[in-house]
C-alpha cells in the first residue's frame, strides 16, 4: 500500500496513557488520519516522504482549550487569523474559544453561529467553541450543546465584561444540574467576590499591592463552592487557570472522593513569581495574579502528582493601550496574558529545569486536554488520530521579542525572556501547515 504522507522521525512521543513511547519511528498518514505507526526504517511507499533532523522530535500538535480570540466585536484585541497563526507557529493545531469578550458573547445559538460565520475562512488551526453561561440563558444551554459547543463557562466573579454577569452560588447550582442532565461540562473561573470585596483595593504601579487584592482566599472559597455544587448535583466541572496552591488541598479531597473535578493551570503561573515581577509591569497582569515562587513550586508538584490535570494559555489580549503601560497602574490595566504562541515552548522550558520530560509536556498540553474535552481524533501519534503533526525542536533557544510573534498587539510578559522548543514544520490532518494559508477546521463536538 502506498500512503499520502509518511514522517520518519529519529526521536518522537507517540501512543497515550499507559502506552507512550519514545524513540525513532514512522508515521504513516492517509487522507488525513494515521494509519501507521512503526519503526523508523519501516518499508512503506508514499506520495510523499519527510525525514526529520536528527535534533527534532515529532510530537502531536498542541491542544489548547481557553484562548480569547475576541472576534467578532473586539476584533482590535485579537482575532481569528492572527490567535490561529499564533498557535500554529508555536506548534498548537487545535484552539478552543472562549466565549466572552468577543460581541455578542456567546451564550445563545444565533451568537454561536454569528462567531463562525466570522471565523470561517481565517483559521490557520481548527477551533472549537465554548458556550457561555450566565443568568438568565439556562434554557439556551441545551441547544447550544446541541449546535456542538464543548461545554459552558460561567464566573463566579465579576468578569470585566457587562455582558458576561457572573453567576450567584445558587444559580451555579441550577446551571451544574442543567449541564449534568446534558452530560456538559462546567469550566469555572473560580474567585469568590465577597472575598475580593474584603481584600484591598488595587491602585498604582505595585505589584504586591495588586497580588494583595486578589488572595488565595478568592480561590479557596470559590473552589470550594464548585466542590459542594459537583457533589451535590453530580455534574463535571473545570476549575480554570489555578493560580493559588493554597487551594491544592480541597482539590486533592474532591478527587480522592471520585468527584468529577478537573484542573487546569497555565505557563505564567509556572514560569513567573511574584518576587521578580516589576513594579508596573501590567503585561503580567492576570486574575487571578501570579503568585509566589513557593506557590509556583506547589504548582508543579500539583502536576507531577496528577492534582493539576492540564495546562493550557489563556491567551487574552488586549489592545495596548488597555494595559496601561505608560502609568503602570496594575489596578486599572486590563488583566491577561497573550501567549498561545510561546506555550508549549514556556512550558518545556521550565519543565525540563525541573527534570520532567517531554512525554510529560505532551501529556499536559495534547493529550490530555484532548480527553477532557472529547477530542478522541486530537492529541497523540495513535493509528485512527488525525495527523496534526509538529516537528519540535527541543533544543533550540531564542529570545522572545513582542515584535516577532503573530498575535496581533504587541505586548507579551515574555519580553527578553530565554525560551527553549521550536515547532519548524507543522502539519494539519497531514497537510503542511503554514501562516500563508488558513488550513484549519472547525470542530465539532467530541466524544463523551
Amino acid at each position: 500500500m502506498s500512503f499520502d504522507l509518511v514522517v520518519r522521525a529519529h526521536d518522537s512521543v507517540v501512543g497515550s496513557g499507559d502506552d507512550v513511547r519514545t524513540g525513532p519511528v514512522s508515521v504513516a498518514v492517509q487522507d488525513g488520519r494515521i494509519a501507521q505507526v512503526g519503526p523508523f526504517d519501516a518499508d512503506w511507499a508514499a506520495t510523499e516522504t519527510v525525514e526529520l533532523g536528527a535534533d527534532e522530535v515529532l510530537i502531536p500538535g498542541g491542544v489548547d482549550t481557553h484562548v480569547h480570540v475576541n472576534e467578532p466585536g473586539r476584533t482590535d484585541w485579537e482575532g481569528f487569523t492572527t490567535a490561529t497563526r499564533a498557535a500554529l507557529s508555536g506548534g498548537t493545531t487545535s484552539i478552543i474559544d472562549m466565549p466572552l469578550n468577543s460581541l455578542p458573547s456567546t451564550v445563545t445559538v444565533d451568537a454561536l453561529h454569528t462567531k463562525q460565520d466570522a471565523a470561517s475562512g481565517q483559521c490557520y488551526v481548527n477551533v472549537g467553541f465554548w458556550g457561555g453561561a450566565i443568568p438568565g440563558n439556562l434554557d439556551d444551554l441545551e441547544k447550544l450543546d446541541s449546535a456542538g459547543v464543548f461545554g459552558f463557562k460561567c464566573f463566579l466573579v465579576d468578569s470585566g465584561v457587562p455582558e458576561f454577569p457572573p453567576l450567584s452560588t445558587a444559580e451555579f447550582t441550577t446551571y451544574l444540574a442543567r449541564t449534568a442532565e446534558l452530560g456538559a461540562l462546567m469550566i469555572v473561573h473560580a474567585e469568590d467576590g465577597d472575598e475580593l470585596a474584603k481584600a484591598p483595593v488595587a491602585q498604582g504601579p505595585r505589584y504586591t499591592d495588586f497580588t494583595a487584592s486578589r488572595p488565595d482566599a478568592s480561590e479557596v472559597t470559590a473552589i470550594r463552592t464548585v466542590i459542594e455544587a459537583v457533589r451535590a448535583t453530580g455534574g463535571r466541572a473545570h476549575i480554570l487557570h489555578l493560580s493559588s496552591a493554597a487551594a491544592l488541598p480541597e482539590i486533592r479531597a474532591a478527587k480522592a472522593e471520585g468527584l468529577p473535578l478537573t484542573v487546569e493551570t497555565c505557563p505564567h503561573y509556572l514560569t513567573f513569581a511574584a518576587e521578580t515581577i516589576r513594579d508596573g509591569s501590567t503585561a503580567h497582569k492576570c486574575c487571578p495574579p501570579i503568585r509566589s515562587d513557593a506557590n509556583r513550586d506547589a504548582l508543579w508538584e500539583a502536576l507531577a502528582d496528577g492534582t493539576i490535570d492540564i495546562v493550557v494559555s489563556d491567551h487574552s489580549p488586549c489592545t495596548v493601550d488597555l494595559k496601561l503601560v505608560e502609568s503602570g497602574d496594575l489596578g486599572a490595566a486590563w488583566g491577561g496574558v497573550a501567549s498561545v504562541q510561546l506555550a508549549l515552548a514556556a512550558v518545556w522550558t521550565e519543565a525540563q529545569r525541573r527534570g520532567f520530560a517531554l512525554t510529560d509536556v505532551v501529556r499536559w498540553m495534547s493529550t490530555s486536554p484532548a480527553a477532557l474535552v472529547g477530542l478522541a481524533g486530537k492529541g497523540a501519534i495513535e493509528v485512527g488520530r488525525d495527523a496534526d503533526l509538529v516537528a519540535w525542536a527541543p533544543a533550540q533557544s531564542y529570545t522572545v521579542h513582542a515584535a516577532d510573534l503573530q498575535h496581533k498587539n504587541k505586548l507579551t510578559a515574555y519580553e527578553g525572556v530565554s525560551l527553549s522548543g521550536v515547532a519548524r514544520r507543522v502539519w494539519l490532518r497531514g497537510a503542511p501547515a503554514t501562516i500563508e494559508r488558513p488550513d484549519g477546521q472547525f470542530l465539532i463536538r467530541g466524544e463523551r
